[in-house]
């Protein structure tokens, strides 16, 4: 693994300053969802730090707070999806964004969704496209994890539709 030979002063950006200028990059929003193993309660996390890393073998990445309920969830749970969200879906992204929310059952009760057949995981229902994947590594990077997926299956149901995108602070349409 590589590590900066810089000094460990080296001077850094603020948090301020870091969301101010990453908030111009624009990103599209996404649902990570899990099935807890402890309990089998499902579990979402909207997300925007969701990427590919490999077609040969098929990868993605997510990244993920430290010690969130995500995170706990998912160092248990060997397989995971992700919806990738459409236009419409800008209020399920705000509620699963939510800090200090209830409870995520209450959050699915509303939320058209089908269980993935690879992964047990909640898939949502008119989704631009979804991906099922089992947790190939994790890397600590900071305050989060970086979770490596094998992708065991992906689909897309949803190809006409328009992406959700997050740029600078909120939900925006694209075009």
């Amino acid at each position: 693994m590589y590590s900066s030979p810089q000094p460990s002063q080296a001077p850094a950006a603020t948090p301020e300053e870091f969301r101010a200028a990453l908030g111009q990059l624009a990103s599209g929003v996404a649902l990570v969802t899990a099935c807890d193993p402890e309990d089998g309660e499902d579990v979402g996390m909207t997300a925007t730090s969701f990427l590919s890393v490999s077609l040969e073998p098929p990868l993605v990445l997510v990244s993920v707070r430290e010690d969130s309920r995500m995170d706990d969830v998912l160092t248990r749970a060997g397989t995971w999806a992700v919806s990738l969200l459409g236009e419409e879906h800008r209020t399920l992204a705000s509620r699963f964004a939510m800090k200090g929310r209830l409870s995520d059952r209450l959050l699915f009760a509303d939320t058209p969704h089908r269980r993935g057949e690879h992964s047990g995981s909640p898939l949502v229902e008119g989704a631009l496209a979804t991906v099922e994947c089992r947790t190939e590594q994790r890397v600590t990077a900071g305050d989060h994890v970086l979770v490596v997926g094998r992708v065991l299956h992906a689909a897309v149901p949803g190809p006409a539709g328009r992406p959700l995108l997050y740029f600078r602070g909120d939900y925006r349409r694209l075009g």
